[in-house]
């Protein structure tokens, strides 16, 4: 049961706290959000109570595009601190790891952002077409070497993790492993990443916490030592950058940048890039039309992939003073949760919003985030990694589908394919 200011909403099938609704078919799942949009107003939704972790009393839910950009916009009053990749609040020992800039304010948030932002000139990215194509290349090379298998693990995981370690300078030995963490991290719900079932007994919430306890630290220690071996020696790759200079990163806020960079640098672009051939097999028309005229439609197809499948569903917010927005008052010290999904799909600002059209415009997606300080850094390279893998697949394999139905990740914050089989 929700409530909805002072009234009760008699949604019981709509839980989002329960790891049994995120469970359930995306379909399904949308039609519940599309349930919650039609609301007067937010719905409050009780947080679960999670062993070692802690619980506040709740947080409302933003469905709508409006209140997901206009909180974006205004920082000042809706909070990423002390935690916006955590529902709950995030305990120092997990902070250590995973207290990313994302869960930090201006200026705090501004100093880091504008360090890191040194990977992103547009001479690097220019520099990194070049490194995105061959790494595109090999990954397909070696999938049709290997033949039709699963098209997660062959194509879709492997050029944001190649992409995201070369830019580290991180050697190829490390990349499975960067690879196998990052799942522990973002599939800490998911039994097939920790081996535990998603009840939260003190028991397996346990066993979870040591698995991405252990996943944040094997991450933290690999770029640490990188760190170490930079520092004073300058080898041209982001590592280098962002441990020399002027302004440069502690030894905490480099482990940090990377678990940011690689969870949230290589899942969306992965997720994207699977979501997006199911999506094209699925609606054979707007498959033909890309191919018709493949660089003049993979703009508008990379922004409609983003916005349908979303692969960051949320981010927390945390109200600074008593604010009203959209004729709904909020109280300081609550939390929102900014539910990017279901504003992709609101009918006051997407006409039919369901349908998969690469052709849509405009096409104001929140894929990437809302407006803001923290819209994704890494957007633009995020676009080129799709078109380049697109491009690279279609010219090689122009007949390649996806076949059957995929594996999804269970989880409450990223929606994820974590197998899913295809044809060529």
């Amino acid at each position: 049961m929700l409530k909805s200011g002072q009234m009760t909403v008699k949604t019981t099938d709509v839980d989002l706290s329960e790891i049994p609704f995120w469970s359930l078919p995306q379909a399904e799942r949308m039609d519940a959000f599309k349930r919650l949009r039609q609301l007067d107003r937010p719905v409050f939704t009780k947080e679960n109570k999670i062993p070692f972790i802690g619980h506040g009393p709740g947080y409302y839910a933003l469905v709508r595009h409006a209140d997901v950009t206009e909180a974006s916009r205004n920082a000042g009053v809706f909070s990423s601190e002390p935690t916006a990749n955590s529902i709950a609040d995030m305990p120092r020992w997990l902070a250590v790891y995973f207290g990313s800039m994302i869960n930090m304010d201006d200026p705090r948030h501004a100093r880091l952002r504008r360090i890191v932002s040194r990977a992103f000139t547009p001479r690097i990215l220019a520099k990194m077409e070049e490194d995105l194509q061959r790494a595109a290349t090999r990954i397909v090379d070696e999938a049709i070497a290997e033949g039709p298998g699963d098209f997660v693990t062959q194509i879709a995981a492997r050029l944001p993790v190649q992409v995201i370690c070369d830019m580290m300078g991180i050697p190829p030995r490390f990349h499975p492993q960067v690879l196998r963490a990052t799942n522990v991290i973002l599939g800490n719900a998911d039994a097939e990443y920790t081996g535990i079932r998603p009840e939260l007994t003190r028991w397996n919430v346990a066993r979870g916490l040591v698995k991405l306890i252990a996943a944040g630290r094997e991450l933290n220690r690999l770029a640490a030592r990188l760190g170490r071996e930079r520092r004073g020696a300058s080898t041209g790759d982001l590592t280098s950058m962002l441990v020399n200079g002027d302004e440069s990163l502690t030894p905490q806020e480099l482990g940090s940048f990377f678990i940011l960079l690689v969870v949230a640098g290589s899942e969306t672009t992965r997720n994207a890039i699977s979501h997006g051939l199911k999506l094209l097999t699925d609606n054979p028309e707007q498959r033909e039309l890309l191919l018709s005229d493949f660089e003049e439609h993979i703009p508008g197809a990379v922004e409609e992939i983003v916005r349908y499948s979303t692969p960051v569903i949320q981010f927390r917010r945390t109200v600074t003073r008593d604010h009203e927005m959209n004729g709904r008052l909020y109280r300081k010290g609550e939390k929102v949760l900014l539910f990017y999904n279901s504003a992709n799909r609101d009918e006051a600002v997407f006409t039919d919003p369901d349908t998969f059209d690469i052709t849509r415009h405009p096409n104001p997606h929140v894929g990437f985030g809302g407006p803001g300080p923290h819209y994704c850094l890494g957007a633009h390279l995020a676009r080129r990694e799709i078109t380049v893998m697109f491009r690279e697949l279609f010219t090689r394999l122009p007949e390649i589908r996806s076949s059957g139905e995929p594996s999804y990740l269970l989880s409450n914050f990223i929606n994820g394919i974590k197998h899913m089989s295809y044809t060529t």
